[in-house]
C-alpha cells in the first residue's frame, strides 16, 4: 500500500466507518415495523368489543395495545396493515380510544437510507484501489508480477550448476546491466529478449534469478498464464502496466515463466482465442517499442518452443535463444554437490556414483534423489547419508517405492522372474553400451511387478541403428522369455511393447532408418519453429499407400528383433531357467551376480553376439 493513502492506513478512519455503519444499522432497525399480529377484521371486532386501549396510526400501519384478558394482566400489543376506512376515526372517538399519529416518511429519506451502504462500499473500494491494494475492482488491469528488489534475490551463479554454456551466454547481459555505458559508448545494444529453452526441471527459472542476483537489479517475475483472464482486454492492460513499472525501475529484468501459455501460435477461425492473442499482440508491440538503452531486459522460459508464434522469435524481439539442456555426467556431479552442501555424507565420492547412475536426469530429479536419500537416512536413524541410501533413492525415483505388501501368487512370481531374467539376458548378450545394475521381482511403483535396472556406460548424444535395434530387442526379451517357458504371453509386457513400438516408429518416420523408404522423414509434426519459423505439417502430408508402407516397416522391424531375441534366448534356455530360479530364491540379483552366472554358462568357444 502506498504512503500517499493515509486514509486507509490511519486507524481513526476505520473507527469512523465502524461507528457510521453501527448508527446506520440502528436507524434501519428502528424503522423496521413489527409484522402484523392479526387481521384488520380482528382489529375492528376488538374495537367494537371495547378491547382497544390506544392506537398509533401511520400511513401504512395501525399499531397499539389491547386491554389485558385477566385482572392485573399486561396489555397486549398489536399491529395491523391500515385499510382505507372512513368510519375508523368516528369509531375510535366513540369508544374513547387514545389516538396518536406519525407523519409520513419522505421517499427521498428512504432512498438515501437505501443508497448509503452502497455509497460506503463504493468509497472504500475506490480508496483501496487508489492505494494499489489487492481486491479493488479497478486493479484487475494491473500487473500481478512479483517484484524482487536487489536485496531480496539471494541466488547467484554459484547456486546454479550443470549449465556452464548457458551461464556463458548470459554473462554479457550481466555486464550490460552493471555498466551499460561501456556498451552504449561503442554503439552496442544488449538483446531485447532472451529465451531460455530446455526440458522441465533444468533450472531455467533459477538461472534467470541468478542473472538478476549477479547484476544486482530489480527482478519482475510473472507466469504467462497470469496475463490472460476472463475479462476482455485485461491481459493487454497487464502487459502495458508491467513494462511501465519496469521502465520506472530500470535497469531491471522482466521474467515471464511458461511463455508458451501466452505466446502460442496465433490461430484463425473457430480455434482462435481473441483475448490471448490480443495479449500476445500487446507483448509484441512492447518488445518493439522500448529502447534497449533504457536497461529493461525481457527474459522468458519455455519447454515447448515448437508451439511459439514465429513473430515472437524473430530478430528484434527475442534476439537470443539459450539452450538449458540436460546436464552431462560432470554437470550432474556439480549439481549434486550444490544440493549436498548442507547434507552430511559418509563419503563424498558416492556422489560420483549417483552421477553415473542418473543419465538423462535434470537438476530437479537430482535434488529429489538427494532429498529421498536424506529421508531414508533419517528413517534408519543414521547421522550421515551413505551409498546404500543414495542407491535406494535412485531406484525409488526411477522405479517407484517398494510395495512388499503386495503378495503375488507363486505362479505369478515365477512368471515375473522369467520375464525380468529375459530382459537381463537380452541386455547382457545383445545391448553393447548398456550394463545391468540390478534385477528385482519386488513390486514397485504403480504397476511394476518387477524391474531390470540398466545403466549406460557413458553419456550418449547419438544412437546408431544397431543400438536402437538392440534396445528394441531388450524390451522384447521379457515377452519372449514367457513365450519360451510357458508357451503363451501375459499382460505384463504392455509397457515394454509401448516403448519398443515408439522406438521403431521413430526409426522409420523420424530418423530415416528404413531401407525400403529411404532417407526420408515423415515426422513433420515434431519440426520446431524455433529457428525456421515453420509450424509443421500433419499426418495427412503423405498418401494412404505410403502410410500403409510405414506401418509395414514398423511391424517388420519389431518382428525381426523378436525373432532375433527368440533365437538368442532359446539357445540359452537353461541359463534363463537357472537365473529365474536364483532370482526367485533371492528376489534381488546384482549386475555382478548376473555377469558371473552368464560367464559360468558360456563355453570357451562361444562368443558374444554383436549388437
Amino acid at each position: 500500500m502506498s504512503p500517499e493513502s493515509p486514509v486507509v492506513r490511519n486507524p481513526w478512519w476505520q473507527a469512523l466507518v465502524f461507528v457510521v455503519l453501527l448508527a446506520l444499522g440502528y436507524q434501519l432497525m428502528d424503522h423496521v415495523e413489527r409484522p402484523p399480529s392479526f387481521t384488520y377484521t380482528d382489529f375492528r371486532e376488538a374495537l367494537a368489543a371495547g378491547k382497544v386501549r390506544e392506537v398509533s396510526v401511520s400511513p401504512e400501519r395501525i399499531s397499539g395495545t389491547l386491554a389485558p384478558e385477566t385482572e392485573g394482566g399486561e396489555p397486549k400489543p398489536f399491529s395491523v396493515v391500515r385499510v382505507e376506512d372512513a368510519d375508523l376515526t368516528r369509531e375510535l372517538v366513540a369508544h374513547k380510544v387514545k389516538v396518536t399519529g406519525t407523519l409520513p416518511g419522505s421517499p427521498w429519506l428512504r432512498l438515501g437510507l437505501l443508497l448509503l451502504p452502497l455509497g460506503l462500499i463504493f468509497l472504500l473500494t475506490r480508496v483501496k484501489t487508489s492505494a494499489g491494494g489487492p481486491g479493488g475492482y479497478m486493479s484487475v488491469g494491473r500487473s500481478k508480477a512479483k517484484v524482487y528488489v536487489e536485496k531480496s534475490i539471494p541466488v547467484r551463479f554459484s547456486d546454479v550448476a550443470g549449465v556452464d554454456e548457458a551461464r556463458a551466454e548470459l554473462q554479457e547481459v550481466i555486464e550490460f546491466l552493471r555498466s551499460p555505458e561501456r556498451f552504449s559508448r561503442m554503439g552496442g545494444k544488449v538483446p531485447k529478449g532472451i529465451l531460455l529453452v530446455g526440458p522441465p526441471g533444468t533450472g531455467k527459472t533459477l538461472l534467470a534469478k541468478a542473472v538478476a542476483g549477479e547484476a544486482n537489479v530489480p527482478f519482475f517475475s510473472m507466469s504467462g498464464s497470469e496475463f490472460v483472464e476472463m475479462f476482455v482486454g485485461i491481459g493487454a492492460a497487464r502487459v502495458r502496466d508491467l513494462f511501465a513499472q519496469a521502465r520506472q525501475k530500470a535497469p531491471c529484468i522482466i521474467f515471464i515463466d511458461e511463455l508458451d501459455a501466452l505466446g502460442k501460435v496465433r490461430a484463425t477461425g473457430p480455434n482462435a482465442h481473441e483475448e490471448r492473442e490480443q495479449t500476445l499482440n500487446q507483448l509484441l508491440v512492447e518488445l518493439d517499442g522500448f529502447d534497449p538503452r533504457v536497461g529493461v531486459i525481457l527474459m522468458a522460459a519455455t519447454n515447448r518452443a515448437e508451439i511459439l508464434d514465429p513473430a515472437l522469435l524473430r530478430a528484434g524481439r527475442f534476439d537470443r535463444h539459450v539452450l538449458v539442456d540436460r546436464p552431462d555426467r560432470a554437470g550432474r556431479l556439480a549439481i549434486l554437490k550444490v544440493h549436498a552442501r548442507k547434507t552430511p555424507l559418509e563419503d563424498e565420492k558416492d556422489l560420483e556414483f549417483v552421477a553415473a547412475m542418473t543419465v538423462g536426469a535434470v537438476g530437479a530429479d537430482l535434488a529429489n534423489i538427494l532429498n529421498e536419500a536424506v529421508l531414508l537416512a533419517v528413517r534408519r536413524q543414521k547421522e550421515k547419508v551413505g551409498r546404500a541410501e543414495l542407491e535406494e533413492a535412485v531406484e525409488r525415483v526411477v522405479a517407484g517405492p517398494e510395495r512388499r505388501n503386495r503378495v503375488l501368487s507363486p505362479a505369478e512370481r515365477e512368471r515375473v522372474a522369467h520375464h525380468e531374467m529375459g530382459h537381463a539376458l537380452a541386455s547382457v548378450l545383445l545391448a553393447a553400451g548398456q550394463t545391468v545394475k540390478k534385477i528385482s521381482i519386488i513390486p514397485r511403483g504403480i504397476g511394476a511387478l518387477g524391474y531390470t535396472l540398466q545403466l549406460p556406460t557413458e553419456d550418449r548424444y547419438l544412437m546408431t541403428r544397431g543400438e536402437l535395434e538392440a534396445r528394441i530387442a531388450v524390451l522384447l526379451g521379457g515377452r519372449v522369455a514367457e513365450e519360451l517357458v510357458y508357451g503363451e504371453v501375459s499382460t505384463g509386457a504392455q509397457d515394454d511393447l509401448l516403448k519398443a513400438t515408439d522406438i521403431a516408429r521413430s526409426m522409420v518416420k523420424g530418423y530415416g532408418m528404413s531401407d525400403s523408404l529411404g532417407p526420408v522423414t515423415f515426422d513433420l509434426e515434431r519440426r520446431s519453429p524455433l529457428y525456421d519459423g515453420s509450424v509443421g505439417g500433419s499426418r495427412g502430408d503423405y498418401s494412404e499407400e505410403l502410410a500403409r508402407r510405414i506401418d509395414q516397416e514398423i511391424r517388420g522391424l519389431l518382428d525381426s528383433q523378436h525373432a532375433r531375441v527368440t533365437r538368442v534366448l532359446n539357445e540359452r534356455i537353461d541359463l534363463l531357467r537357472a537365473g529365474a530360479a536364483q532370482l526367485l530364491a533371492r528376489e534381488v540379483m546384482s549386475g555382478e551376480e548376473l555377469a558371473a552366472l552368464v560367464a559360468g554358462a558360456e563355453t570357451p568357444d562361444e562368443s558374444r553376439e554383436a549388437a
